[in-house]
């Protein structure tokens, strides 16, 4: 950012001390340096602020990140903020004075409200939006709830998450309908040939279309809305697999035009571990039959998808707080920020020989999430020596045609943490 905007935000900044964040965890001393900051930052635009790491420091002090441990490995389950853990904590203690009663009769009220609190950044009808324990279980909801006979077809991606996958193979063996996997060369620049991909897998028997958003092993976002379009243009029904972009880049999700969609809300919403949610287009509720079975498997309504009986409710009401949180820093500014810290650290490897990047630095086709390799290395030996050597935690991928490290930083995630990965990455491929 510009030397001037940077001075004044440090000059403004300097009121909150770093010995105030680091003498006290309780709500008032961060809180309140964290508020101040955030209002400073009005005058800054989402970009000029991605790069002010004084800001992001603020925001680092929202969560309780160990401090051994750089943590890179967010896109399997992210940290959630203090304010998040402490409701959770609260809740949890509240429940424990009469489960049955403050459970069922006090914060099991408070769905409502959450729910049309959760509507707001998916931007769509509270009535079209249930409460889950995470994306596998709102997607397996809609994969066994769909009306498939033998014979019918659908299409999904080799690269799509295991779960999913297995799921459909288990319609496969048990109703007989047949899988059509096509095979994605990523990362992939080429709205084209992606689109592509899919139509052409696409006959007279689809039925469904299985899409993820964004592929979780190298970042890939996929053209949803392009494909969901020709799809429907057939006739055919949309999935789409939401867990890493719901909350990580700026969309809403009627703009996917997806018939049904779902997230874990504890990747990049920062809500409690075990959390997710389940969209599902108003006309589509009536004939998805439910993953637990209710009254009505037919019924019009959205809460026929938690009938799961007997639920942790303290970790359901804690998203309420991982809401606000999100809200306070602002999709375009999170967006921005998490898209800088993968380009970071990127563009200071790329030339290093031997490694190669399996994400595209571009917005349009990536965000936070990155996928690098040594070449002559396996993927679990340079996520061993990153671990080994400087305490730095990632993921060593190998799925179908993706091999490599998965990188994600988060929001907490400084670019002097960046500095201590491609310190690794060099010295592993030199070594």
């Amino acid at each position: 950012m510009g030397i001037t905007n940077r001075r004044r935000f440090l000059q403004n900044a300097g009121m909150f001390s770093a010995t105030a964040f680091l003498s006290s965890l309780s709500k008032p001393a961060w809180a309140r340096n964290l508020e101040a900051a955030l209002r400073d930052a009005k005058g800054l635009s989402p970009e000029e602020l991605a790069t002010e790491e004084d800001f992001w420091y603020y925001i680092q002090q929202s969560f309780t990140a160990s401090p051994g441990l750089i943590n890179l490995n967010n896109g399997g389950v992210s940290p959630a903020p203090k304010t998040v853990q402490d409701a959770m904590k609260r809740y949890y203690d509240y429940c424990n004075e009469a489960p049955s009663y403050y459970m069922w009769r006090i914060l099991d009220q408070g769905r409502e409200p959450l729910r049309k609190n959760l509507a707001k950044p998916a931007g769509c009808s509270p009535e079209e939006i249930a409460i889950n324990r995470n994306s596998s279980e709102g997607l397996e909801t809609v994969i066994f709830g769909l009306q498939l006979k033998a014979g019918d077809e659908v299409v999904a991606a080799r690269q799509d998450y295991p779960n999913m996958v297995n799921a459909y193979k288990q319609r496969e063996i048990r109703d007989g309908i047949k899988m059509v996997w096509i095979n994605l060369e990523l990362p992939s620049e080429d709205e084209e040939y992606l689109v592509k991909q899919y139509v052409n897998a696409f006959t007279a028997k689809t039925k469904a279309v299985h899409i993820t958003h964004i592929i979780n092993w190298n970042g890939q976002i996929l053209p949803v809305r392009k494909i969901a379009r020709e799809a429907h243009k057939r006739g055919i029904e949309v999935v789409v697999d939401g867990a890493h972009s719901f909350a990580h880049f700026d969309f809403k999700i009627p703009d996917l035009d997806a018939d049904y969609f779902a997230a874990s809300l504890h990747k990049w919403l920062y809500a409690p571990i075990g959390s997710g949610m389940l969209y599902v287009r108003k006309e589509k509720i009536k004939d998805l039959y439910p993953l637990f079975a209710t009254d009505n498997p037919l019924k019009d309504d959205i809460r026929k998808f938690e009938a799961l009986g007997t639920r942790p409710f303290f970790i359901e009401q804690a998203i309420g707080k991982a809401i606000e949180f999100h809200e306070m820093i602002g999709i375009e500014r999170k967006e921005k920020r998490l898209h800088y810290l993968k380009n970071y650290w990127m563009e200071k490897v790329k030339d290093i020989p031997k490694v190669k990047l399996h994400t595209s630095l571009l917005p349009k086709w990536g965000c936070a999430i990155g996928n690098v390799s040594v070449e002559g290395k396996k993927p679990g030996e340079l996520d061993a020596f990153l671990l080994e050597k400087y305490k730095v935690h990632t993921v060593g991928i190998e799925w179908e045609n993706i091999k490599g490290v998965r990188v994600t930083p988060n929001v907490y995630t400084t670019a002097k943490n960046l500095d201590v990965l491609v310190e690794g990455i060099t010295a592993f491929a030199q070594g």
